[in-house]
C-alpha cells in the first residue's frame, strides 16, 4: 500500500468516540480532501482497530465516499508493527491505537505526527497540511 505514490494515513481510535466521528478527525480530513491532492497526496486513508464492515459503514455514515479509503486493522496487526498500539483494557475499552497522522513517500514514513493521550492536535488535519 505505500510503496508508491505519496499516501496520508490516519488512525482513529473508534467509530464510536467522540473525536473521531463527530466535527473533529474523520470529518476534518473529509472536509481537506481537495486540499490534501493539490499538494501532492494521491491517497488518504483511515485505519482503526475494527473490522472491514465497521469501517465501511463508518465511511457511509460519513459521506466518505473516494476520498478517504477506510482501512481495518481488526486484529490490531499494523498498529502493533507501527508501536502505536495502547493498553485500554484498564478502562474497559480493550487494545486502540494511539491517534496519529502520518505521510508515507515511495514506501518511506516522512511524517509520523502522534498525539498525546487524550490530545487532539498534530494528528489534526490542519496540522498535517501545514507539514506538506
Amino acid at each position: 500500500f505505500f510503496s508508491s505514490r505519496r499516501r496520508h494515513t490516519r488512525c482513529s481510535r473508534d467509530w464510536s468516540s467522540d473525536v473521531c466521528s463527530s466535527d473533529l478527525h474523520l470529518p476534518g480530513f473529509i472536509d481537506a480532501a481537495a486540499a490534501f491532492t493539490a499538494k501532492g497526496v494521491d491517497i488518504l486513508a483511515c485505519i482503526a482497530l475494527n473490522d472491514a464492515f465497521v469501517m465501511h459503514a463508518w465511511g457511509a455514515a460519513n459521506g466518505v465516499g473516494e476520498r478517504i479509503l477506510m482501512l481495518g486493522d481488526g486484529n490490531g496487526a499494523f498498529t502493533r508493527a507501527m508501536g502505536l498500539l495502547t493498553d485500554a483494557r484498564p478502562f474497559g475499552m480493550g487494545m486502540r491505537s494511539h491517534r496519529y497522522a502520518m505521510v508515507a513517500s515511495a514506501g518511506v514514513i516522512t511524517h509520523l505526527l502522534i498525539d498525546e493521550p487524550g490530545a487532539f492536535e498534530v494528528s489534526a488535519a490542519p496540522h498535517v497540511l501545514a507539514q506538506l
